[in-house]
């Protein structure tokens, strides 16, 4: 059967990465917040490994950045996420589940706090900009909330301090994780954050005016010749086994925080002005009855999980399938799921129902990243 090929419009927005990207020989792409995201560069089983064990870039503009600018900024990011930003430093990233008045998950940035009176708001796949925009307007806000020409690129895998280390100096190796410093690049100051959406380790680097978007690269794979860097993406695979939710896959507004497993980054009891916050904190206290967790299905690979499959436990369903994929590594496939209490134990042997036809199961509370390759 033919694969449908993807429409490209101005709807579909290009990057300041993007003729790069075609020239490094992307093959497939998903669209993310409007825009152009590789998902495959030589194949998801080849780009895995090569992750793994090198160093790649990846053009991740479509992590667009939501701007509160003003001197209700940070009254208005509080609003927004249940995790207290109260102490939150100037250096610092929090990785911010933000919910709607239900405590539906609306999705599941990176803020990052320039100033006091200024915020980035690093978003996954829905428009949270006007959602933000229409508190704003609501509750009266002196801010300006705008998308900035901002554009992330991800420097990821167990070389990448060492690259990054040779574009802007030994200093960077002094960066924690989720924290961010200012860099120069031909004497554009940018934001250098140890971040990014792999368990392999790495920065994202926010590229501050299209314009530097090609130089940006170039000094990267120029740097990083002798060190086999290449051009990447995140990776299918390598996400699952770390347990990385997929806004809209893993997650969607009919999840809480807490049933995707994000209850430690929800200091909701003190999170004063979260609009989510009443909600939130009855759900605190009666606890989730489905939740996140990583499940490994047993047979031949699998296919791409394109609609939820129904896990079954006790002759009823008790769970869905969101993202599944075979592991080179673990030698089985990963998947995560939502999985009810009744059945969420480490080790709970169950049926998953896939296109393929049922196959037996086995839930695991952590990721398969933290049980050894």
């Amino acid at each position: 059967m033919q694969v449908p090929s993807l429409s490209i419009s101005r709807r579909t927005r290009k990057t300041p990465f993007s003729r790069r990207v075609q020239e490094a020989g992307v093959k497939a792409y998903t669209v993310y917040n409007h825009m152009l995201l590789p998902t495959v560069f030589e194949s998801v089983e080849e780009d895995y490994k090569h992750l793994k064990s090198k160093v790649q870039i990846w053009d991740v503009s479509c992590e667009r950045q939501v701007e509160l600018w003003g001197p209700d900024a940070g009254r208005l990011a509080q609003m927004l996420t249940p995790r207290d930003l109260s102490d939150m430093a100037l250096n610092r990233c929090y990785y911010t589940p933000m919910v709607d008045e239900t405590g539906g998950m609306l999705n599941d940035p990176v803020t990052t706090k320039l100033a006091e009176d200024k915020y980035w708001v690093s978003v996954a796949d829905s428009d949270l900009l006007f959602w933000i925009k229409g508190l704003a307007h609501a509750f009266r806000l002196e801010v300006d909330v705008d998308e900035p020409d901002v554009s992330p690129f991800a420097i990821q895998g167990p070389k990448a301090e060492d690259l990054v280390a040779r574009v802007f100096g030994e200093r960077i190796r002094s960066i924690r994780f989720f924290h961010y410093d200012y860099v120069e690049f031909e004497g554009q100051r940018m934001v250098l954050a140890r971040s990014g959406y792999s368990k392999q380790g790495g920065f994202e680097l926010y590229v501050d005016g299209s314009k530097w978007g090609e130089p940006v690269w170039d000094a990267f794979m120029d740097a990083g010749a002798d060190m086999d860097v290449r051009a990447g993406c995140p990776n299918l695979i390598e996400r699952i086994e770390g347990q990385l939710l997929s806004y809209g896959n893993d997650m969607t507004r009919n999840n809480t925080p807490h049933e995707c497993g994000l209850g430690k980054f929800c200091q909701t009891q003190q999170a004063i002005g979260c609009v989510g916050r009443d909600a939130l904190l009855r759900v605190a206290v009666e606890g989730p009855v489905r939740q996140i967790r990583s499940v490994a299905i047993d047979g031949d690979p699998v296919p791409p999980c394109d609609e939820l499959w129904p896990i079954i436990g006790g002759g009823r369903q008790v769970g869905t399938i969101s993202s599944a994929a075979y592991s080179p590594d673990f030698r089985t496939n990963v998947a995560i799921g939502m999985v009810r209490m009744t059945h969420w134990d480490d080790g709970t042997k169950v049926q998953v129902d896939t296109p393929h036809g049922m196959r037996s199961a086995t839930v695991w509370e952590t990721p398969f990243s933290n049980q050894g390759g």
